[in-house]
């Protein structure tokens, strides 16, 4: 697989593997199956692992420390995890260097390293960005050794903007697919001017994008895609990219016809996703070896020619637009 540059934390591997699903959030998932799904996407040559100390209360750390330290394979991965979602209430204020200090010592002991590779403020209250003591406190850890690169998760294209004005801010995570477009007119052009690195997450819309959910389906009670479906417990925009569930079904069938045979659409939507150059690498999760394997594939595929490009946009506005693109 393919490597680009994350900003100055190095080179990565086009796809990785995001971890949220493995730690709580998206139903039951058993220990080892989560622990196996690290293991196939190391497997499949991934070399980037996103995670954060609220996923399953640090469970997705510490299933990441177990397969690292079975294979011995701390040196071989960049881990990239997040800090802020533990506090309660989850205020800026509350963004202080004691407790960024006290969260990175809790990760680091999660995952076994004595400095994190990457730590992510983890989609903070818009206040955060404009507070640059926080960001001082970022720069402290890392003269201290505790992490070695920091960035932001964030939800809106204008915190990114605002993040990447402080100069030790080497990436940059948020949401990006077909049917979150904003950041590719707004975002990428300048984060490649200031080297800033990109991490999309949400590729797949919370499974829309992979053609599988239908306006019927229900999920378990403690998938946030049943209880978050307006914004109840975090923002809406991390379920289903924001999109209402109808109208993101309305858009995968008017998208389902213009993907390549042999492709499958989450395929579809992640080459579509790599063919920003501005994006660093993307994090599809999963808990199934196969379809981890077939995610990497897609790094592996042709750059969609410009007519897709254009049906891709045209859905989009079609569908989507509405609901999202000047939320986000």
């Amino acid at each position: 697989m393919d490597h680009r540059e994350l900003g100055g934390v190095g080179s990565v591997t086009e796809v990785g593997l995001g971890t949220w699903n493995i730690g709580g959030d998206w139903g039951d998932v058993p220990d080892e199956a989560g622990r196996e799904a690290v293991r196939a996407a190391l497997d499949a040559g991934v070399d980037v692992l996103d995670t954060a100390d609220v996923y399953g209360d640090g469970r997705s750390e510490r299933h990441i420390r177990h397969v690292l330290d079975e294979r011995d394979a701390h040196d071989e991965v960049t881990v990239a995890t997040k800090a802020g979602r533990r506090l309660d209430p989850h205020t800026a204020d509350g963004y202080t260097a004691e407790n960024l200090e006290r969260f990175v010592d809790r990760s680091r002991e999660n995952l076994g390293e004595d400095t994190l590779d990457l730590l992510q403020l983890h989609c903070p209250p818009t206040d955060v960005y404009y507070r640059s003591e926080t960001f001082d406190a970022l720069a402290d850890l890392r003269a201290r050794g505790k992490v070695a690169d920091y960035g932001v998760s964030v939800e809106r294209v204008e915190e990114a903007l605002k993040a990447i004005e402080y100069p030790g801010v080497e990436t940059v995570q948020l949401i990006f697919n077909p049917f979150r477009q904003r950041p590719a007119e707004l975002f990428f052009e300048e984060a490649a001017r200031r080297d800033v690195g990109v991490i999309v997450r949400v590729p797949l819309a919370s499974g829309l994008l992979t053609g599988t959910i239908d306006r019927d389906a229900e999920f378990p009670e403690n998938d946030h895609r049943n209880y978050n479906r307006d914004g109840e417990a975090f923002d809406v925009g991390e379920t289903f990219a924001g999109v209402p569930l109808d109208a993101g079904v309305d858009a995968v069938e008017a998208l389902e016809p213009h993907v390549p045979e042999g492709l499958t659409l989450a395929q579809f939507t992640l080459r579509w996703i790599l063919d920003f150059d501005a994006v660093s690498t993307v994090i599809p999760g999963s808990t199934t070896p196969a379809h981890i394997e077939s995610n990497v594939a897609a790094a592996d595929l042709e750059s969609l020619d410009h007519r897709l490009h254009g049906v891709v946009r045209d859905v989009y506005e079609d569908h989507v637009a509405d609901h999202v693109h000047d939320r986000w």
